[in-house]
């Protein structure tokens, strides 16, 4: 019987610590959520979702095809690994934001050089950061 009490995360924090680590697994599963909504955003222009014609997808540049369908998957398994706290999710995610960041500043070309999107996966990025080494000054080992 479960404690009326306990709420998904129990495990995890119990694993792992106290309050900081609290912060970031919450943090690790907003962005788990946040990067499902981009996977999924990417196969929809793939699939041509939205697209009167559904051809829009097939007639792209091939860069934008190509980083398109990259994000597709990459996002999708960083939500996984994000969403089950495991160490790979923070790898294969934070790959995926500084790649984002990286085509949206160096590369204009592909999806229109929107320096805020790049701003944002960085700032998520630092966040991430901070919020891993607080949690790891908290654990006792």
């Amino acid at each position: 019987m479960t404690d009326p009490g306990s709420t998904a995360l129990d495990p995890v924090i119990r694993a792992t610590g106290g309050p900081r680590t609290r912060y970031f697994v919450t943090f690790l599963r907003v962005m788990a959520g946040i990067s499902m909504l981009k996977g999924l955003y990417h196969w929809a222009v793939v699939c041509g979702i939205g697209d009167e014609t559904g051809l829009a997808f097939q007639l792209s540049p091939t860069p934008f095809q190509a980083a398109t369908i990259y994000f597709a998957v990459i996002d999708l398994v960083a939500a996984v690994g994000l969403w089950l706290a495991a160490a790979w999710g923070g790898v294969v995610w934070l790959t995926a934001a500084i790649s984002m960041a990286a085509v949206e500043m160096f590369f204009p070309q592909i999806f229109g050089g929107r320096l805020w999107v790049a701003m944002a996966e960085l700032l998520a990025v630092f966040a991430y950061l901070g919020l891993a080494f607080a949690a790891a000054r908290e654990r006792p080992d």
